[in-house]
């Protein structure tokens, strides 16, 4: 399967690692770390020499409960580090987690090459003929309501089922909008809208959802059903967890994972790699 965006092609043949990089006072595990410029462009370094395939970057939390900002706070936050990356690293892959026209369209302007949606399109479908126009990648995430009240929408009659639809209905969206299919990438959408079983269900029947035809990413990376799970309270704390679940899903054959740690969850993917193969050997 193939992944293409703006001249660039991913050939999914293994497990590729997506570098999380909130320039974000109040996101979940890494809130106010990387808020300022400079923090924010070093560690976006740091994640690509440690073999980050991919930088995404997020101008504003979408952790449970959270309120959105005005897209002139967003702009103010992600160009300038977009504008860096691709002055700095040419090569770079850019990604950018929004859901607002305005940011995406100042963003592809400026060089990025991915969107990363997480509504998947449902409540900007005006994304959609841009990604198309600028032949950018688009990752199309499940969710249902808003960050600030996906908890209350925890309700499904077959769970698989209802997010492999309503991220076909994403598909369409995009592709009536002219996006070509090998530029999408699909999310179930880990703990949005979803509660802790939920996530386990998911993550155990991830491979359900490749009879869409498309590549398929998993963002688990500390969320809170990983602590719920293993009773740690603190994000900081669950990266032993979150790598148990990187291996895991690589020795699946995910095509990419979100993470926050790149070095160690790059560990877990290149062991699942060498024990995948020994145990087709």
């Amino acid at each position: 399967m193939i992944f293409e965006f703006r001249q660039k092609k991913i050939i999914c043949n293994r497990t590729y690692l997506i570098g999380i990089l909130n320039v974000t006072p109040d996101s979940f595990s890494d809130g106010g770390k990387f808020f300022s410029h400079d923090k924010a462009f070093k560690h976006a370094i740091k994640m690509l020499n440690e073999g980050a395939d991919i930088i995404d970057i997020g101008g504003e939390s979408s952790r449970p409960g959270s309120k959105p900002i005005d897209a002139t706070t967003e702009l103010n936050r992600i160009i300038p580090i977009v504008k860096m990356l691709r002055k700095e690293y040419p090569d770079a892959i850019i990604s950018i987690d929004t859901t607002k026209y305005l940011v995406a369209k100042a963003a592809l302007e400026a060089g990025a090459d991915i969107i990363n949606n997480i509504n998947g399109l449902r409540n900007s479908q005006n994304i959609a003929p841009l990604c198309a126009e600028f032949n950018a990648g688009l990752i199309l995430m499940h969710m249902r309501g808003t960050p600030a009240t996906m908890r209350e929408h925890c309700f499904y009659d077959n769970l698989i089922d209802d997010i492999k639809n309503e991220l076909a209905f994403s598909i369409k969206i995009a592709t009536d909008s002219g996006v070509n299919m090998q530029n999408i990438i699909l999310d179930p959408g880990i703990g949005f809208a979803k509660n802790t079983s939920q996530n386990l269900e998911i993550i155990k029947n991830w491979t359900k959802l490749k009879e869409l035809k498309r590549p398929i990413l998993i963002g688990h990376s500390k969320k809170s059903f990983i602590g719920d799970s293993t009773e740690v309270k603190l994000p900081e704390d669950r990266l032993p967890a979150t790598c148990a679940l990187s291996f895991y899903l690589a020795m699946q054959g995910v095509d990419f994972l979100r993470v926050h740690d790149v070095k160690e969850n790059l560990q877990a993917v290149k062991m699942a790699k060498i024990l995948g193969e020994k145990c087709l050997s």
